[in-house]
C-alpha cells in the first residue's frame, strides 16, 4: 500500500508539472505571437516608410533640377543685360554725365561734355541732390 500511495503522489506530482509546463508553453506562444504581430506591423510601417522616402526624393530631384534651371536662366538673363548696356552709346552718354554729376561737375559743363540738352541734365542733377537727401 505505501508503493501504491508513492506511485499516485508522483503521478500527482508529474500531472501538476505537466500541467504548469503546458501553461507555460501556452503563455509563450501568445508571447511569441504578439512579438510576431509587432514585427509584421513594424515591417509594414518600414515599407510605407521607405515608399514615402523614396517619394520625397524624387521630389527634392525635381525641384532641384528646375532651381538650377532658373539659376542659369537667371545667369543668362544677367549677361545679355550687362552686354546690352555696354551695347548702348546713349547709356555710356547718361553713365558719364552721372558720374560727373557725382564727381562735383558743374550743370554747364556736363551740358558741354556729354552734349546733353539742359533738360536732361537737370534732370540728372534733380535726380542725384534727391538721391543724396
Amino acid at each position: 500500500m505505501l508503493l501504491l500511495s508513492i506511485a499516485i503522489i508522483a503521478l500527482g506530482a508529474g500531472l501538476i508539472s505537466l500541467a504548469l509546463i503546458v501553461a507555460l508553453k501556452n503563455k509563450q506562444s501568445a508571447e511569441l505571437n504578439a512579438v510576431s504581430q509587432q514585427l509584421k506591423d513594424t515591417s509594414e510601417q518600414t515599407h510605407i516608410l521607405r515608399s514615402e522616402v523614396s517619394e520625397l526624393r524624387t521630389g527634392l530631384l525635381s525641384i532641384g533640377k528646375r532651381v538650377l534651371e532658373v539659376e542659369q536662366q537667371n545667369q543668362e538673363l544677367m549677361q545679355q543685360q550687362a552686354a546690352q548696356k555696354y551695347d548702348d552709346p546713349d547709356a555710356k552718354i547718361y553713365s558719364r554725365a552721372v558720374k560727373m554729376v557725382e564727381l562735383g561737375a558743374d550743370l554747364d559743363e556736363v551740358i558741354r561734355e556729354c552734349e546733353l540738352p539742359r533738360a536732361e541734365a537737370e534732370l540728372l542733377f534733380s535726380l542725384h541732390k534727391q538721391k543724396d537727401a
